[in-house]
């Protein structure tokens, strides 16, 4: 069967390098170039392919994890998402059948978000964007970030909402004091990515973000990073519908968000990701290289779903979300 993952990494070490160190220290990076397995990340040729083909994974949307243009001001932030993205462009235009690729952004400035995007998409047949949590403390419903938002609705481009880590402010008060690296631990991939994703996605909803954007897509990982274990209880807190809203809360991000399985493979949560946001809007993903080709395909032959239900998860959905072929082209391309 055709299995087309969703969030899978990758890094370009040398480009991050235009990035001063300050600030990648002020935003919690190491003083090193970016997050490891450094190797991996920066393999989008054989390697990278070979290992795929050992789990029959038959296709890999890319995206850019680490140090990047929001840690950059003007010019120098487009200069590097084109970079970026421009070589992300040729390691697709070599393998199209087995690459697609999210467009990284110079998000400080909304406006030029918003053209590369456009040129993301437009020119270079990219499925959407990634966006890694915050950018300059600021999440998504932040008026800044209006005009990005309107050009993903108009050109039907989702995007993909992933965690990063956090502000420096949260850091010093919710996890540090913990012994050895568990501090480190419990802010990211422990608990504090996923919570501060799904509080992003909340934020956008009780801000009305997605009833001024009406046509926007999103997509996050990890089993719905703690929202399908949420969305009733929400309803339930906030009394119904909001009287801001135009829908419940619920009734919005069932609306406009579709759900990952990337790094999360026991049934547990994927169960309940399935009761909630229904067999459409869940989609297969890795989070390669941070996890195993092979244990996510092995997650996947432990499902005992109807054919068509297991079709829609390994590669209808995200063919239809992400505008692909059967070839896996992007229908920009």
């Amino acid at each position: 069967m055709r299995v087309i993952a969703l969030e899978e990494h990758f890094l370009f070490e040398d480009l991050v390098e235009r990035i001063p160190v300050s600030a990648r220290v002020a935003r919690g990076f190491s003083p090193g170039r970016g997050p490891g397995p450094n190797q991996q990340l920066g393999d989008l040729d054989s390697g990278r392919i070979e290992d795929m083909d050992r789990a029959g994974i038959s296709m890999q949307i890319l995206s850019c994890y680490g140090p990047g243009p929001d840690l950059l001001e003007g010019g120098e932030a487009v200069a590097l998402a084109r970079a970026i993205n421009d070589r992300l462009a040729s390691a697709i235009a070599k393998r199209p059948d087995r690459f697609g690729g999210f467009a990284h952004l110079p998000l400080r400035n909304g406006e030029d978000a918003a053209q590369e995007l456009r040129r993301a998409v437009g020119e270079l047949g990219f499925c959407g964007a990634i966006v890694n949590g915050t950018t300059q403390d600021l999440f998504l419903d932040d008026r800044r970030f209006a005009p990005v938002l309107a050009m993903a609705e108009e050109l039907d481009a989702p995007i993909y909402l992933h965690p990063h880590l956090p502000p420096e402010t949260v850091r010093r008060a919710y996890f540090e004091g913990l012994p050895g690296a568990t501090g480190t631990q419990l802010s990211g991939p422990g608990w504090g990515w996923h919570s501060e994703t799904a509080l992003h996605i909340l934020r956008m909803v009780l801000s009305g973000t997605f009833d001024r954007h009406p046509k926007l897509k999103m997509i996050v990982g990890h089993m719905g990073e703690g929202l399908p274990a949420m969305l009733m209880r929400c309803d339930q807190v906030f009394g119904g519908k909001p009287a801001h809203l135009s829908r419940l809360i619920s009734r919005t991000v069932l609306d406009h968000v579709s759900i990952t399985t990337s790094g999360l493979f026991t049934l547990p949560p994927f169960e309940i990701a399935l009761a909630v946001f229904g067999v459409d809007r869940v989609m297969f993903s890795v989070d390669y290289p941070y996890a195993s080709n092979q244990i996510g395909r092995q997650f996947l032959e432990s499902l005992k779903l109807p054919q068509g239900d297991l079709e829609k998860i390994c590669h209808g959905n995200a063919e239809r979300l992400l505008g692909l072929g059967k070839a896996g082209a992007s229908k920009q391309s």
